[in-house]
């Protein structure tokens, strides 16, 4: 493990792309406060912070598996150009959204005002689409299915999930982060759209 601490960022790269998890390891205890606080004195929310902290790793684990990162060392600048992505995608997704805090809503899975607007036509698009969610759920595994249920039916914080589901935070975070690229997987695959539109 030590050797491995003193290898280039690229060469911790090619070791996982050969199957060693300890190389991504390295790689993520190195940047991890770096980009953690890189992500937080921009969106100011520790929760978002950590969302989207979490997302940067799930994405580049992603991007390095399919062969889409080039090795010139410049692992540093390519995550936090992830990171930064993301960032831009979240504010984005805000303005155009008009979105609204989970904690504020009583169960708003989709962070969208348009589900509370009390239209018939609005009143029975949000019924299909909770009823699309509730399919995608129902496919999770059990421990994602455990995650997602407690944030959003339970309204608890990633800190209660660990605590009551005797985890880490990161691996609760975790958890909800691979549900919804699993759920979005699954919407995709099934052709189902979760928008109001």
């Amino acid at each position: 493990m030590e050797k491995l601490k003193n290898m280039t960022d690229d060469a911790l790269v090619t070791l996982y792309l050969g199957g060693n998890n300890h190389a991504f390891d390295i790689l993520l205890e190195r940047y991890r406060d770096k980009l953690y606080y890189y992500i937080f004195f921009i969106v100011r929310s520790r929760e978002v912070a950590e969302d989207i902290f979490q997302e940067t790793f799930v994405k580049a684990i992603v991007t390095l598996q399919q062969g889409r990162y080039k090795p010139d060392g410049k692992f540093a600048a390519w995550i936090t150009r992830i990171a930064h992505n993301l960032v831009i995608d979240q504010f984005r997704l805000e303005r155009n959204e008009n979105i609204i805090s989970n904690d504020e809503a009583e169960v708003d899975l989709l962070n969208s005002t348009a589900l509370s607007e009390g239209t018939i036509e609005t009143s029975m698009l949000r019924s299909q689409v909770m009823k699309d969610i509730r399919m995608l759920y129902l496919q999770l595994p059990k421990c994602q299915r455990e995650v997602v249920f407690m944030r959003y039916y339970n309204n608890m914080s990633f800190k209660q999930i660990a605590e009551k589901t005797g985890v880490s935070i990161n691996t609760a975070l975790g958890r909800m982060r691979y549900a919804i690229l699993n759920m979005r997987r699954i919407a995709a695959e099934k052709n189902v759209s979760l928008a109001m539109e």
